[in-house]
């Protein structure tokens, strides 16, 4: 186990969370700037899925910035991790940060399509393998070793 800790700064897509925030693409690239000056390890640029506008943030994040891993989010579906992946083209260390709602909350709420299953067991199944398909494809999307 290595001794390292990675810092892994959402400033740029989180941070948008807040009331009454929007960044820009040049306020972004900015924060961007100053975050690989601090040696951070991966910057979580933005959500390409949410937004051309966040997309292009992104690209140009991901053009510019050397040095931390540039990361983009999505959710555990092909549309979103596909955009990430144009969004990432031109990043020297492109990553893909996807997550799907697993708890029986989430499937109660966002899962209650037939496609998914018939009952709680049958749509655990079909999570499981989303979620290894979107995976799967974010690691040809944003291979690690270009």
């Amino acid at each position: 186990m290595s001794d390292k800790v990675a810092v892994f700064d959402t400033t740029l897509r989180d941070g948008e969370q807040a009331a009454g925030t929007r960044l820009g693409r040049r306020e972004k690239l900015t924060i961007a700037r100053q975050l690989a000056v601090l040696n951070v390890d991966i910057i979580e640029a933005g959500y390409p899925g949410s937004s051309p506008e966040d997309a292009e943030a992104v690209q140009s994040i991901a053009a510019e910035i050397t040095g931390p891993a540039i990361c983009a989010l999505s959710r555990a579906i092909p549309v979103d991790i596909e955009a990430c992946g144009r969004a990432l083209a031109r990043s020297r260390r492109p990553r893909i940060h996807t997550g799907i709602g697993a708890s029986e909350i989430h499937i109660a709420g966002k899962f209650v399509d037939a496609r998914y299953g018939k009952d709680l067991a049958g749509k655990k199944v079909t999570i499981l393998r989303m979620a290894v398909e979107a995976v799967k494809l974010a690691r040809q999307e944003a291979p690690t070793d270009k």
